[in-house]
């Protein structure tokens, strides 16, 4: 048994902020200013998939444009319009919308908020072993490690 006690529930928005805002290297993390997530899956010791809830300040984005080759994706807004960019063009979305991203489709996908009111949705993903992340618009690689982190590499292999 764990010396660390689960919760069994709690209100998912006091939840605690991720203490650091991205695994992105410059200078790229620096785009990420306004997002926020609050690593829910985590807090019950979850090791098969992560859930997050995002909360996207006007004018802020989920992530890079990127593509996953082993994850699949999920997001539901609860709150806010924010709009998906994506390989079709651009979608609005409004609270009670959700979209799905299937692995290995390289199908680039990102959430903006273009709005001046605060987004908010959970976000779900597995953490498949092996998996790796192309991103379309920026000279940006990823890799997800055994150790369960990402290594981030230039699109010709040059380490960040």
């Amino acid at each position: 048994m764990s010396d660390t006690a689960m919760p069994v529930a709690i209100v998912a928005l006091n939840a605690p902020v991720r203490a650091k805002p991205t695994s992105y290297p410059e200078p790229f993390a620096s785009r990420m200013a306004g997002r926020e997530k609050r690593a829910l899956g985590e807090l019950f010791g979850l090791s098969n998939f992560g859930v997050n809830l995002t909360r996207l300040a006007p004018g802020a984005g989920s992530a890079l444009r990127h593509a996953h080759s082993k994850q699949d994706e999920f997001v539901y807004i609860l709150a806010g319009h924010p709009v998906l960019i994506s390989d079709e063009g651009e979608t609005p979305l409004a609270p009670g919308m959700c979209a799905g991203f299937k692995a290995n489709t390289g199908n680039g996908h990102q959430l903006i908020n273009r709005t001046d009111q605060e987004v908010l949705y959970l976000e779900v993903g597995d953490r498949t072993p092996g998996d790796s992340v192309t991103y379309p618009d920026d000279d940006l690689q990823a890799v997800f490690g055994n150790d369960g982190k990402w290594v981030f590499l230039h699109k010709d292999g040059r380490p960040y």
